[in-house]
């Protein structure tokens, strides 16, 4: 198998919520999601590096200081080119399948990472997605070389956030993967899990508050079933329509 990344674009600029990745998830503990969610990726053991892509500007210095206290490596780059820091983060580890998940998403459905991978590689694919999760609990999984394609034949546009457009937007060229949840109560595009709104900070330090023991990270699967059990919980955050605010960052 080739070498697997994760790749995690940091900045702390937003119109909505400021500095969301470095946002408390556990206010008592002094966790922030960036640290939840970093914490959940170093127990897979398909992820063979974890590197932070940083926003260049002393803004984002918490960034940068997280990655040494961590002991995490990390590349600065300009904020406008998401595809840039991505290449170049995932080239100074030797990276060829870069693993991406959104910083302000704290929650991500792991279960099924590494036959996620082992499919990837097996079928070929260029882009691989798992659809109809709760929003925010997904990731990409794609080629570092793919990756420079699109940097390389792409418009301004696609090197922003939305770094997986142009493969999206060109089927013909690229061979992307949809695969879906392996059980239907894993399907809920109705469930908000991502980080963009002060009403989403609210969620997600409840769920934390309620879910989280000493020794494990949340199985989506139990945050589905806890929000059911309390809906009044989701209606925090469930006038937020799907899709709206930044997905990738």
């Amino acid at each position: 198998m080739r070498k697997v990344a994760a790749v995690l674009a940091c900045r702390v600029n937003s119109r909505r919520l400021y500095g969301k990745p470095l946002q408390l998830i556990d206010v008592k503990n002094n966790l922030s999601i960036l640290e939840y969610l970093i914490g959940s990726l170093m127990e897979q053991r398909r992820i063979d590096a974890i590197v932070l892509a940083i926003s260049e500007g002393a803004e984002n210095d918490p960034f940068r200081i997280m990655a040494l206290r961590l002991r995490l490596p990390y590349v600065i780059g300009p904020s406008w080119d998401v595809q840039q820091r991505l290449i170049v983060a995932a080239e100074s580890v030797n990276a060829e399948v870069i693993f991406r998940v959104t910083t302000e998403s704290p929650f991500i459905y792991l279960d099924t990472l590494e036959e996620t991978l082992a499919l990837h590689e097996e079928r070929g694919a260029d882009l691989t997605v798992i659809e109809q999760l709760p929003e925010g609990s997904y990731y990409e999984v794609f080629g570092l070389s793919q990756l420079k394609t699109a940097d390389e034949l792409g418009e301004h546009r696609h090197r922003s956030e939305l770094c997986t457009l142009f493969m999206m937007e060109h089927p013909e060229r690229f061979l992307i993967q949809r695969l879906s949840p392996p059980c239907a109560q894993l399907c809920r595009p109705d469930i908000r899990l991502t980080v963009d709104y002060p009403d989403d900070l609210v969620v997600v330090r409840q769920i934390h508050a309620a879910l989280r023991t000493s020794d494990r990270y949340i199985p989506v699967s139990e945050i589905i079933d806890s929000l059911d059990k309390h809906p009044r919980l989701k209606e925090v955050n469930g006038w937020i329509e799907a899709g709206v605010g930044r997905i990738w960052k």
